[in-house]
């Protein structure tokens, strides 16, 4: 008699490994998004890194609930995967699963999953500290600067954080211009006027901080 569960991988939420391919670079900086649309697959890390931060066992689980929702949208859904003790958020699509396991023999394109380290450039356990100084920058900017500069900089807190987990001074000329060429012009949807001023907004944001702007 075959085993129905012969085809069949655990998704034990914290602990186990499956077999779905490698799809970002060793620090997470390039990261293939398969049928997600960047902006959600930014939106899962970031709820991910508030749960794994939160101090409230509550919290935690709304924030984890947001990022299933907000996947479950897109007919895909989530784990987390320990490789070598570095964990690593796996998005993959619902229809792989059945009665809570993966099955194998329904994983037609592995490149459809995504993978997305939490460990890595920057200290994850520091995340949030680092998007609350984003978030205040972006406010400071904003505030003296107007609206179209506040929201250059708010994609900017975007990408320093989920991608580098990273203050936006620290960022350095090839991690600006990541974002100026992939990032700003693929994923954000800016408007024709944030597009004319994105890098009078960086320069603004580095003066606001009190740091020379980086070579753009």
């Amino acid at each position: 008699m075959t085993d129905p569960n012969a085809n069949a991988v655990d998704t034990d939420a914290d602990t186990d490994a499956d077999a779905d391919g490698e799809t970002t670079d060793s620090d997470g900086s390039d990261v293939d998004t398969g049928d997600l649309p960047r902006g959600v697959v930014d939106e899962a890390e970031r709820l991910t890194r508030l749960a794994r931060s939160a101090v409230d066992d509550n919290e935690a689980a709304a924030y984890k609930d947001h990022r299933e929702d907000l996947l479950d949208d897109h007919d895909f859904t989530s784990r987390i995967r320990t490789d070598d003790r570095d964990d690593v958020l796996v998005c993959h699509p619902e229809e792989w699963h059945e009665d809570g396991v993966i099955r194998t023999d329904r994983i037609e394109d592995i490149d459809r999953a995504v993978e997305i380290p939490l460990e890595g450039t920057g200290d994850p356990d520091d995340w949030e500290d680092v998007d609350t100084t984003n978030r205040t920058l972006v406010d400071e900017v904003r505030a003296t600067h107007g609206d179209v500069h506040g929201d250059n900089v708010a994609l900017l807190a975007d990408f320093a954080g989920n991608h580098y987990a990273k203050p936006i001074d620290s960022l350095t000329s090839a991690e600006l211009s990541e974002f100026l060429t992939e990032y700003f012009v693929r994923n954000a949807w800016p408007s024709a006027k944030q597009q004319e001023v994105i890098e009078e907004s960086i320069e603004l944001v580095f003066e606001t901080a009190g740091e020379p702007t980086p070579e753009l």
